[in-house]
């Protein structure tokens, strides 16, 4: 998670009477935390907003916001390149569930540059990503990197 996620859940909040934040289980993918800890991970930064859950799922995310009574994605959009690839989803999900809208937001020029990949890449060589995830993730990612270095003898 990186505060880019997080503008766009406090700025979400306020939009909606109920935000719904989901983590897909997505095994072509090989994170750094499991989608348990990922979702811990999330409720411990959304405390602060009444209206917002945290969940998981699996499959078609239109399929599981309907399983939710959801009649809105919102989606985060940093640059073109993520419109193009969003406004396929977007249509794709519209045809599967033309009762569910999409609504991107753009990010914050702050962090439109940050994604979750190029983070865990800069933390991984050493860099400093202060500023560019909660307080509680950096040190999540600071104390699994230390049990990396620690199973490879490092």
């Amino acid at each position: 998670m990186t505060n880019g996620h997080l503008d766009l859940i406090q700025r979400g909040s306020r939009l909606f009477d109920r935000l719904i934040v989901s983590v897909l289980r997505n095994a072509s993918k090989d994170p750094l935390f499991s989608v348990e800890e990922r979702v811990e991970m999330l409720r411990e930064v959304v405390i602060p907003y009444a209206n917002v859950e945290v969940d998981s799922f699996d499959g078609l995310l239109v399929q599981h916001a309907a399983e939710s009574s959801a009649t809105v994605l919102l989606r985060g959009i940093r640059a073109i390149s993520d419109y193009e690839y969003e406004l396929q989803m977007a249509l794709m999900n519209r045809r599967l569930r033309p009762d569910i809208e999409t609504v991107f937001m753009m990010a914050n020029e702050a962090y439109s540059f940050i994604s979750s990949r190029l983070v865990k890449e800069v933390f991984s060589l050493g860099g400093n990503i202060s500023g560019l995830a909660p307080l509680s993730v950096e040190a999540r990612m600071r104390s699994r990197m230390s049990m990396k270095n620690i199973s490879k003898g490092v």
